[in-house]
Order: structure tokens, then sequence, then C-alpha cells
């Protein structure tokens, strides 16, 4: 899977089912080649996460990859 592909599925966070926003980088581990994490830009809305830039989530937090949306456990601090 690619970026683009990635780019066009909404992150939903199963703690709270609420969308999250979308991806717009992720990370490589250099020693594996791997994806480490992913770069998240929130949602700009009334139940967005105010005052939060992009988020950086690991990508053992990403729990399902669908079709239309990626389900992810992140816990907001």
């Amino acid at each position: 899977m690619n970026l683009s592909e990635f780019q066009n599925k909404d992150v939903i966070n199963l703690n709270d089912g609420k969308k999250i926003g979308n991806i717009i980088d992720y990370k490589i581990d250099p020693t594996n080649g791997v994806i480490a994490s992913i770069i998240v830009e929130p949602f700009k809305g009334i139940f967005s996460f105010k005052g939060i830039g992009k988020l950086e989530i690991e990508y053992k937090n990403i729990v399902r990859i669908g079709e239309d949306v990626i389900l992810i456990d992140y816990k907001v601090v």
C-alpha cells in the first residue's frame, strides 16, 4: 500500500469512535524498513482536537486497515 492509498482513508479512534483526521505522512524505521509511525493531521471542526497540531501515532497502535478507514487505539492526553 502506498501513501496515496493511506491518505484517502479516515483515521478512527476506537476509544471514542471519533474521526481523528487523515494521514499526511509516515516514518520508516531505517533498521528494518517497515513503517514505524503515521503522521495524522486532525480534522478542523467543532469536535476536532483543538490546539493540537499533527499527531504522530506509532504503527503498533493501528488495529485494522480497512477499505475506507484505519482503526487505531489511541489515548489523547
